[in-house]
């Protein structure tokens, strides 16, 4: 996974395209991001002790990491690595600036 957590990324395809916020989530395994206000759906909480509430509740759900871009110089780019000093580093494929 090239991505991070709390990397800034865009959103390039589905119903919140254009949207840019930071990465609050990472789920390596299914390949899948969460993003900060990004694929807001409604959660039915249930009502856990007597200072809870419970309730219909909005939360972040996953995307596909295929679906965002980390954005760097305010436009989207994809990630790539390379070696510096010994170290691999990333760096944005459109500015050549690290990451």
């Amino acid at each position: 996974m090239r991505l991070k957590k709390d990397d800034t990324v865009m959103i390039i395809a589905g119903k919140d395209k254009g949207y840019t916020g930071k990465i609050i989530k990472v789920d390596n395994e299914n390949d899948r991001v969460y993003v900060q206000g990004a694929n807001m759906v409604s959660k039915a909480m249930k009502k856990r002790n007597q200072q809870d509430k419970g309730g219909i509740e909005k939360i972040e759900a996953s995307i596909h990491v295929s679906n965002v871009a980390l954005v760097a110089g305010g436009k989207p780019t994809r990630v790539g690595y390379r070696m510096e000093g010994g170290k691999k580093v990333r760096y944005a494929k459109k500015t050549g600036e690290l990451v």
